[in-house]
């Protein structure tokens, strides 16, 4: 019960700094958002930078859960593609503010997540699982063998992008309308 509240907290402050921005959004929103006190929301988190803190956690878990399903999947380099692709924007349409709150608040806002979030460590769920994506398309000869970071690059720069102008209401087409175009262009740049 106490997990399925934290859910419902971070799943909140989300919601909220999406709207807000997450220096605009205070713990006292979050609170009134839920119907909850403040002071109830402080025995599930200390501040709102540790909120911030479990909330990339499991923004990344969730996502690196998804991942991971397809990494177990009996299919071609390119399919898995294909797939990722296909489950990051179904988060992008469904649960948008995940994606806008890793682009939005963690990339942007670096100093909040200091002190036990550097580097790539808050988000290790989702960028393991790339990781041993890539590995496994090297290793099966599909994938160029290549510095992790440029290819993890080049494979969330579209996804990234993507996610950004459908937020921004920029695209034509609802955003599944491109989705094995994309997956096509990270499979030729990626490929051997």
């Amino acid at each position: 019960m106490k997990e399925d509240r934290k859910r419902e907290i971070m799943e909140a402050a989300l919601k909220l700094f999406g709207k807000k921005g997450f220096y605009k959004t205070t713990i006292p929103d979050i609170a009134k958002e839920l119907n909850m006190s403040v002071g109830n929301i402080y025995n599930y988190f200390s501040s709102k930078d540790a909120l911030a803190k479990e909330i990339i956690l499991y923004v990344s878990k969730v996502l690196g859960e998804k991942i991971r399903e397809i990494n177990l999947k009996d299919i071609s380099t390119y399919e898995k593609i294909k797939e990722i692709v296909g489950i990051y924007f179904e988060f992008v349409k469904k649960k948008p503010q995940f994606i806008d709150y890793f682009l939005r608040i963690f990339l942007s806002n670096r100093e909040v997540f200091q002190n036990g979030c550097e580097g790539m460590i808050c988000v290790s769920p989702f960028v393991t699982e790339i990781m041993i994506f890539f590995e496994e398309g090297v290793r099966n000869g599909d994938l160029r063998d290549q510095d992790f970071f440029s290819a993890f690059g080049l494979f969330m720069g579209y996804l990234g992008g993507m996610a950004f102008l459908k937020s921004e209401g920029m695209l034509p087409n609802d955003i599944d309308f491109y989705k094995n175009d994309i997956a096509d262009n990270i499979y030729k740049a990626l490929k051997v």
